[in-house]
């Protein structure tokens, strides 16, 4: 089919006895797993008021004087080729990444046909990315890789550098090295340097999450532009400079160029995003998921897609919620240790939720589901196991495309603008009238038509929005 071609093999229905055996390896590393750090989730929340904060370049640069010569030794030497890389690495600054060729495992991307349904895209997306003792990234690859999908991860920069590096952090508006989660131990950064090298060879994102996680009165919803420039190139530079901040220069670098990889991000609570907008696209953004929004197909903003997490509907409830585990929770029990005996109630209402929200577009308006997560053990870990199934049971099927952000702006920017344009016509849920062959098959026409006629030019960004 056209946009974005699946791998072969990819409408497979899935064993259901394997499905329950994947269930239950989840629950009992649910059950056995420390926390080795605190994750703090999304809320959604809007504050105003809060000062601003410094970059700390200076320390950084004396942070890597005399790492040139590791650096060299590093090249003499040479690291092995990543696994499903194209090319030799050639190491970048202190060789903590690396250009190792295209990414593999890549969708070919295809303008629709006139007529043609567009695929059912769903992006299951994970805030932090941290390797701990639950091991739920690994877990998640896997998962992931046994239902041919691609997931974003978006990595806290925090969780590369070290805590006795932490005064390397310059936070906006505070002291440096404050953050309102933890930092990781030394094992679970290594950890998670592994699951970012095999999450990108598997064809996944690593996009950001920012650093310090900052909500409330002065946190990140107070940020001018220029914090969010500099929050984000410190969350660059821990990706960059892991090697010289823990030591250890003889580890396999990152199969990456950050600079090039860093597409998009979401910010922490869903806050800051107008701030963030300002300068996201002059960053190298090409897609922000840090808003609030519903099931229709999305627009550029400020010169980048803004592609919200969205309202779904629940079973049982009278409102809809975020598709997102932090808010099921908080709506279920209000907090992550609620009453045992609801669990099982818990897990069906978050995925019959989810699965909702997916039938409602699969069958209406094809807008993409993008489903929002974290690597947690809330309510015993009944969000893991409902997501899980959720991923089971919608990326095998027939014109379904689980999807990283990067690979659905890459989509997108592919599409002719009319399209796009006729697609934002249709409401949530609203399949297009006569059938798809019908509302596609003169889309281009028909909007080209209506340019000519008034004597107006496209937007250049290629979908047709206000910038």
């Amino acid at each position: 089919m056209a946009g974005q071609r699946r791998p072969a093999g990819r409408g497979r229905q899935r064993n259901p006895g394997a499905r329950a055996a994947r269930r239950r390896r989840l629950t009992a590393i649910a059950a056995t797993g420390v926390f080795a750090f605190s994750l703090a989730a999304c809320s959604g929340r809007t504050y105003d008021g809060g000062p601003v904060g410094e970059s700390g370049s200076a320390d950084r640069q004396r942070e890597q004087e005399g790492q040139e010569k590791e650096k060299e030794k590093g090249q003499e030497e040479g690291a092995g080729a990543p696994e499903g890389a194209e090319q030799e690495p050639q190491l970048i600054g202190d060789g903590s990444t690396s250009v190792t060729g295209p990414q593999p495992r890549q969708p070919e991307v295809a303008a629709l046909s006139p007529g043609e349904a567009p695929p059912q895209f769903v992006v299951f997306s994970w805030d932090g990315a941290g390797e701990d003792g639950n091991k739920l990234f690994s877990h998640f690859r896997e998962v992931a890789r046994e239902n041919d999908a691609h997931m974003t991860y978006f990595l806290t920069g925090l969780y590369l550098l070290p805590e006795d590096k932490a005064h390397l952090y310059r936070p906006p508006g505070r002291e440096p090295g404050a953050a309102d989660i933890g930092y990781l131990k030394d094992e679970n950064i290594a950890a998670t340097l592994e699951q970012l090298r095999g999450a990108w060879l598997d064809g996944s994102e690593i996009g950001t999450h920012f650093n310090g996680h900052f909500c409330g009165p002065t946190g990140v919803d107070s940020w001018s532009p220029e914090d969010w420039r500099s929050e984000t190139e410190q969350a660059k530079w821990m990706v960059q400079n892991w090697r010289t901040t823990t030591g250890w220069t003889d580890r396999e670098p990152l199969p990456f160029d950050y600079e090039q990889e860093l597409v998009g991000g979401r910010t922490p609570c869903l806050e800051g995003q107008e701030s963030l907008l300002a300068v996201a696209a002059d960053m190298g953004f090409r897609y922000d998921s840090s808003g609030n929004g519903r099931q229709v197909w999305p627009s550029r903003r400020e010169g980048v897609w803004d592609i919200p997490l969205q309202q779904v509907p629940v079973p049982g409830w009278s409102f809809e919620t975020l598709a997102m585990d932090y808010n099921f929770m908080v709506n279920q029990s209000g907090g992550p240790d609620g009453d045992p005996a609801m669990y099982p109630h818990w897990r069906q209402q978050m995925r019959d939720g989810l699965l909702a929200g997916f039938e409602r577009a699969y069958h209406g308006n094809r807008a993409p589901l993008i489903i929002g997560n974290h690597f947690n053990q809330w309510n015993g870990g009944i969000y893991m196991e409902a997501i899980e199934e959720v991923v089971a049971e919608v990326c095998p099927r027939d014109d379904v495309q689980c999807v990283s952000f990067r690979q659905l702006v890459d989509w997108l920017d592919a599409q002719d603008p009319a399209v796009l344009d006729k697609l934002r016509t249709l409401d949530v849920g609203q399949a297009p009238a006569g059938g798809w062959e019908t509302f596609l098959g003169g889309a281009a026409t028909d909007a080209a038509t209506a340019g000519e006629t008034a004597g107006t030019e496209r937007d250049p960004g290629g979908d047709g929005a206000g910038a």
